[in-house]
C-alpha cells in the first residue's frame, strides 16, 4: 500500500500563495488517483481537488476553482496543490489521499500539513 507524506504548509497572508507537495512511496504511484482534502477546526474533512491516475482529468470543489491547481509527476511519485489567492477560510489541515484506480474509496492518507491564512 502506498504511503504519503505532505509538505509545504505554513502561514501566509490573505491573497498569498502556497504550494503543497505529497510524496508517495511503497506502491505503483501511477495506478492511483490522487486527491487533496482539508479539515478546518470544528468542521468535517472536505474534498478539495483530485486528479486521475493518468492525469487526464482534474476535479475541484467550487470554492477553490480558479484559485487552486492540482498536478502530478508520476516520475517523481508526487502530487502537488498550487494554492493562489488564498483566503482566511482556506485555513485548515490539508491531507493528501490515494485511491487505487479500481477502488471505490481512498485507500491511503497522509498525516496532513497545516495551512493558515491570516487576514
Amino acid at each position: 500500500q502506498v504511503q504519503l507524506v505532505e509538505s509545504g504548509g505554513g502561514l501566509v497572508q490573505a491573497g498569498g500563495s502556497l504550494r503543497l507537495s505529497c510524496a508517495a512511496s511503497g506502491g505503483t504511484f501511477s495506478r492511483y488517483n490522487m486527491g487533496w482534502f482539508r479539515q478546518a477546526p470544528g468542521k468535517e474533512r472536505e474534498f478539495v481537488a483530485a486528479i486521475r491516475w493518468i492525469g487526464d482529468s482534474t476535479t475541484y470543489t467550487g470554492s477553490v476553482k480558479g484559485r487552486f491547481t492540482i498536478s502530478r509527476d508520476n516520475a517523481k511519485n508526487a502530487v502537488y496543490l498550487q494554492m493562489n489567492s488564498l483566503k482566511p477560510e482556506d485555513t485548515a489541515v490539508y491531507y493528501c489521499a490515494a485511491q487505487y484506480f479500481s477502488s471505490p474509496n481512498y485507500d491511503a492518507w497522509g498525516q496532513g500539513t497545516q495551512v493558515t491564512v491570516s487576514s
